[in-house]
């Protein structure tokens, strides 16, 4: 297919979510961008959800794994259902009996300015890094595979991509978001389910029988025994479990949605549904590897990991028609990621740093022209963190930015457990220095257990690189730190703050 049509569907997507923004965003105002009035209907925002947890990056990613370790990737999926329960009982109760708009809002309720500012400051970081990463690798598929073909820059693509998001995000924030992600989800599980039929249709097969060819081939193993390497199945469910309360119920983005439901039962409801449903669909991205790899095998196709989807989709192998519903697909698995990262930071860093749902000599006029201001320095940020990405042109520095979601998630861990689970009292002015030191703990540790990785990412001397092999065979003896370095970093900044408090009264 040619790639003037795929973009002229590209733009009929887009033209799509701005006739929902428009009619979803009449009669807004701050509060309708913050908190979408508290009048969610929870059953678009479990849906919507579904988009929102995953992204381009797992459209992609998921089934590029399969060919290396086959079903393993659902270990952690069933951490993220039992996560989710922590979410639905623990949190939210605490969440809606506060009445918060910023979730960070209870660590000055139970700790001090300080510490609410902290912990909006390690979301802003961490919210910005992980979402423009996820950004620059889907530009990056729509570049290789349609837009260089018609001569149009990296850069331009960028920017009318953001330009989008801000036309149909600047107004109604969450209120239009719940409505423009329901209709997102529905078209990147529409595209998930044609590609899936569409691969087996080539290959003659149907579900079952691709099942057994998955298994016969190796693909569909689960659980992984293995208890030194960092796959090994207990750490992936609990690293799961806690990835959901770090990066689901301790983030603004995910957080502001739930929040917006009109009560705490079906803020709940809503919760148990989408963790419910996301089992299934992880399984279809399984599913969908598995299927690409037999397909890949039976075609002579030597393309592995996270390209193979594209190729196979983009390529020729299957229909015009299937061509169009995975680009959809990948922009639609794209978008709730990112306009509700850009719409949360603005939410963020307007309430949590500039105070101003706390400063009630500002008029809803000047409210509004601040959180317009901020909404669009957030998207110039957006734009020269995929721009650098773009400079530094290398896969391999998304995974180094992932990874420090495991160092900014986890100083929010801690803090949060420390003000949940404690009654002991801190000084509020020595928590920040508390929470920089313990992810450069962590590092040191992450270092010295997985010192072949840190060689072969950064500049390291012979002498230096030789140290830490050494010290890693000699302290951990082989067993590798990997989905459980959240929790580390968690629990070094909760003892911390632990060791630094005393009893309350």
């Amino acid at each position: 297919m040619s790639s003037s049509i795929l973009l002229f569907f590209v733009l009929a997507y887009f033209a799509l979510l701005l006739v929902v923004a428009y009619f979803t965003s009449k009669k807004s105002n701050n509060e309708s961008f913050f908190i979408g009035n508290r009048n969610s209907n929870w059953m678009l925002v479990a849906f919507g959800m579904i988009g929102t947890s995953l992204s381009g990056v797992t459209f992609v990613s998921v089934p590029g794994t399969v060919g290396a370790s086959g079903f393993q990737y659902f270990q952690v999926v069933i951490g993220y259902f039992l996560g989710y329960l922590v979410v639905a009982y623990v949190l939210l109760p605490l969440y809606y009996k506060l009445q918060l708009t910023s979730i960070y809002s209870y660590l000055q309720n139970r700790i001090g300015m300080t510490s609410y500012k902290t912990g909006a400051f390690f979301f802003i970081i961490s919210r910005t890094l992980g979402a423009t990463a996820r950004l620059y690798l889907v530009v990056n598929i729509l570049q290789l595979f349609i837009l260089n073909n018609m001569g149009i820059p990296f850069w331009l693509t960028t920017f009318v991509i953001l330009l989008l998001i801000l036309l149909y995000t600047f107004e109604g924030g969450v209120k239009t978001i719940v409505y423009t992600d329901t209709l997102q989800t529905t078209f990147m599980l529409l595209g998930l389910v044609v590609c899936i039929i569409a691969i087996m249709s080539k290959m003659d097969s149907g579900f079952f029988a691709s099942l057994n060819e998955m298994k016969e081939a190796g693909y569909t193993k689960v659980f992984n025994t293995d208890l030194k390497s960092g796959g090994f199945f207990l750490k992936q469910i609990i690293g799961g479990a806690f990835i959901t309360i770090g990066m689901t119920g301790l983030d603004q983005e995910m957080m502001q949605k739930n929040i917006s439901v009109n009560n705490i039962g079906n803020s709940q409801k809503n919760m148990l549904t989408f963790s419910t449903v996301i089992l299934f669909v992880n399984f279809l991205f399984l599913f969908l590897g598995g299927c690409l790899y037999l397909f890949a095998t039976k075609n002579g196709i030597d393309i592995k990991g996270d390209d193979l989807f594209p190729a196979i989709a983009l390529n020729g192998y299957l229909s015009a028609g299937v061509s169009i519903l995975f680009i959809i697909g990948l922009i639609s698995a794209l978008f709730p990621s990112a306009d509700g990262a850009l719409t949360a930071l603005t939410s963020s860093f307007c309430i949590d740093i500039l105070g101003l749902k706390r400063n009630e000599k500002l008029s809803e006029a000047e409210g509004k022209k601040t959180r317009i201001t901020v909404h669009l320095i957030f998207a110039i940020i957006f734009f020269a963190c995929v721009m650098i990405f773009k400079l530094i042109n290398d896969k391999s520095i998304i995974d180094v930015i992932l990874k420090l979601a495991g160092y900014t998630y986890g100083p929010l861990l801690g803090l949060f457990s420390f003000g949940i689970l404690t009654k002991r009292i801190i000084n509020d002015k020595i928590v920040l220095p508390l929470c920089i030191i313990a992810p450069l703990l962590t590092l040191v540790i992450d270092m010295i257990n997985n010192a072949e990785w840190f060689i072969k990412k950064l500049t390291i001397n012979e002498g230096f690189a030789s140290t830490l092999t050494s010290l890693s065979s000699t302290i951990f003896g082989g067993y590798k730190i990997g989905i459980e370095l959240l929790i580390i970093n968690g629990l070094i900044t909760f003892l911390l703050l632990f060791l630094f408090s005393k009893k309350g009264k």
